[in-house]
């Protein structure tokens, strides 16, 4: 198989790519279905942008996604990448590009830079005003963030001064709703359908 895909490194089965965005999960609907109580039933997506292939965890699975070992919140694939959703390993292939060259390193650098697990969830605890609403909303106050993550303000804000050294936001007025805004146009966080949403949250 030439075209880019997925290849499930237990069984080697493979899994077409589609031209726009492919779905990852273990749940009905899915393009790529992985069989693994690891795998959140919408765990994560694989997308197509001309010659770039990009992985996004949806911040909803429990056991995050990682790119050759490293938890990653969206990040540009290569040629050969070991590419984990939960415990499930699957590695990129038919992407015609062995190594990474300044291209693609530098598309790395600006596509979004790599998040931890929890900065993840943070930004869409902060985005998520702007993500039910149509209208401009404020983004969700570190207090707010705090209960819904139920972790300490204090902490809350740790993770928020390092995401604003990721994104370069400035120091000034409104920053973060120029942080939320700057996630938000790069694709980082995005909203989904309510009733997944809400399936995804029964799931656990």
């Amino acid at each position: 198989m030439t075209a880019p895909h997925l290849r499930l490194e237990d069984t080697g089965q493979s899994f077409a790519l589609r031209d726009d965005i492919t779905t990852v999960g273990r749940g009905d609907g899915v393009d790529i279905a992985l069989d693994d109580p690891s795998v959140s039933r919408l765990h994560a997506e694989i997308v197509r942008r001309g010659i770039h292939v990009y992985v996004a965890d949806l911040g909803l699975s429990v056991n995050g996604t990682r790119v050759n070992g490293r938890p990653v919140g969206r990040r540009v694939l290569l040629e050969g990448d070991v590419l984990s959703f939960g415990a499930a390993r699957t590695r990129v292939g038919g992407l015609g590009v062995h190594g990474a060259g300044d291209d693609t390193l530098e598309l790395r650098r600006i596509s979004a830079p790599d998040l931890t697990r929890r900065e993840l969830e943070v930004l869409t605890a902060l985005c998520r005003p702007a993500l039910q609403q149509d209208a401009f909303v404020a983004p969700s106050s570190a207090h707010e963030i705090a209960e819904e993550l139920v972790v300490t303000e204090a902490a809350v804000k740790q993770h928020l001064l390092r995401l604003y050294q990721k994104f370069r936001i400035g120091e000034g007025v409104n920053r973060r709703a120029r942080l939320a805004n700057e996630v938000i146009s790069a694709g980082v966080v995005r909203p989904l359908p309510t009733d997944v949403d809400a399936d995804v949250r029964r799931a656990g």
